[in-house]
């Protein structure tokens, strides 16, 4: 009997281990896993789908936002003027881009008439006592009559400060920019902003007003109005706390004409602009203190500190 013999390539070939037959067993039993590892996941199919409820608009649930209160602080500030009280809520008080520094009330109807009617203005003057409303960019003066005492007023002209700032309402509105309201003062264009018309010396008294003037006033609850300037005089007016204070004529001629006439030579003096009540009021102060005069002797003097009170002559 014969032997086959074989070679070493055909033992090799037989004793080699069948790639392809490997290698489609090692992909069918992964196949086999992955279909029983998906098999244990429940799939979302669209039938499904068809019976999870959707909300319509309107219905989604939400979460209640909580509100937020905002604390205000309303800080009141004492003014030379006694009969006057400067009040700041630490909010802008006259709208953005106003045309004026200032806005003031004198009378209840100019607080409802046109062209910046002011409801907060309207119950400030209300209250029993209260003879003016005053607003400057971020402060607001209140004054009263000199026989009203402040421990009487002063909680209720807070409430309504507060109230009115706390609401969001807009303290001043603005209906018709042309109208001018008698007892609304300060509606129209700022008096010492800048005019292509100002002659040279009239451009340094508003500039030397504005820098520095305008902010000690506003300081003390006011401000100043520029009415004009003839033969070396510059007409002025005091607004707010300044208007109605009994130092007003000090505070013009020690303050106000000394630095003008040291910084434009131009400058002789400077003259108040009185409205009629400020003169009668001048007048039956001007009595009063002539009384006291006599009252005292005539070694009394009017002070240098403030107009109305009186000081000894050593």
């Amino acid at each position: 009997m014969m032997r086959r013999l074989v070679s070493p390539s055909s033992l090799r070939a037989l004793h080699a281990p069948r790639a392809s037959n490997t290698f489609s067993y090692i992909c069918r039993a992964a196949a086999t896993r992955d279909v029983h590892q998906s098999a244990r996941i429940p799939a979302i199919t669209t039938s499904q789908a068809r019976h999870r409820p959707t909300l319509r608009p309107g219905q989604h649930k939400s979460l209640p936002i909580p509100l937020v209160k905002r604390t205000i602080y309303i800080q009141t500030q004492s003014t030379p003027n006694a009969s006057a009280l400067k009040f700041l809520p630490n909010h802008p008080v006259l709208p953005e881009g106003f045309p004026s520094t200032f806005l003031e009330y004198t009378s209840p109807r100019s607080t409802l008439a046109a062209p910046h009617p002011s409801p907060l203005a309207a119950r400030l003057l209300d209250v029993d006592g209260v003879t003016s409303v005053f607003y400057g960019p971020d402060f607001i003066t209140v004054t009263k009559a000199e026989d009203v005492n402040w421990a009487h007023i002063k909680p209720e002209v807070f409430a309504l400060i507060t109230e009115a700032i706390t609401s969001g309402e807009q303290i001043v509105n603005t209906v018709d920019k042309g109208a001018q309201s008698d007892g609304q003062e300060g509606a129209g264009e700022d008096s010492l902003a800048a005019n292509d018309e100002d002659d040279e010396v009239v451009a340094m008294i508003k500039e030397l007003l504005e820098t520095r003037i305008r902010p000690a006033i506003q300081e003390d609850g006011g401000d100043i109005e520029y009415r004009g300037f003839d033969n070396g005089m510059v007409m002025l007016k005091l607004r707010g706390a300044c208007r109605t204070c009994d130092s007003s004529t000090v505070t013009l001629k020690n303050g106000i004409e000394s630095m003008l006439m040291h910084y434009i030579e131009e400058v002789k003096g400077v003259n108040q602009v009185l409205d009629e009540e400020e003169e009668i009021a001048m007048k039956e102060f001007a009595r009063f203190e002539e009384k006291l005069r006599q009252q005292k002797g005539p070694e009394a003097a009017p002070s240098n500190v403030g107009k109305g009170s009186l000081d000894f002559v050593e």
